[in-house]
């Protein structure tokens, strides 16, 4: 499945947010729980993930710091910040008002219109 990069776009903010609210991360992390949440369906890269997380560190919502893997590779690990659990308290209201929405409207349209079965409420991931 292909997604459209607006919608790739309008999730991404909650999704980091919900992420970095499980655990503290980095990049190629945070990019792999996507992954894994999404079943596959969801594919993330460097380049879409990281202007994200630096928009998140200008706007206060996350901080950032370097840390020295067991590796001896250095990386840049997330944490949310109050500021962020607050932002993503917002953003989980609007979703979830959205998610509603489009149920009630595809739960209305007859099976031939909707082109598959109303989707079923699936739970949302931890911290979103």
């Amino acid at each position: 499945m292909d997604i459209n990069k607006d919608l790739m776009a309008a999730s991404s903010t909650p999704i980091v947010l919900a992420i970095l609210a499980e655990d503290d991360s980095y990049g190629y992390a945070i990019i792999k729980r996507v992954r894994e949440l999404s079943g596959g369906k969801v594919e993330w890269t460097d380049g879409m993930l990281y202007p994200v997380l630096h928009r998140l560190e200008r706007l206060g919502h996350v901080e950032a710091r370097w840390e020295v893997a067991e590796s001896g590779r250095r990386r840049k690990y997330y944490t949310i910040t109050p500021g962020g659990r607050a932002q993503l308290a917002e953003e989980r209201k609007q979703w979830q008002a959205v998610d509603a929405t489009l149920r009630g409207l595809w739960s209305a349209l007859p099976a031939s219109l909707a082109g598959t079965d109303p989707p079923s409420a699936a739970p949302l991931p931890q911290g979103a």
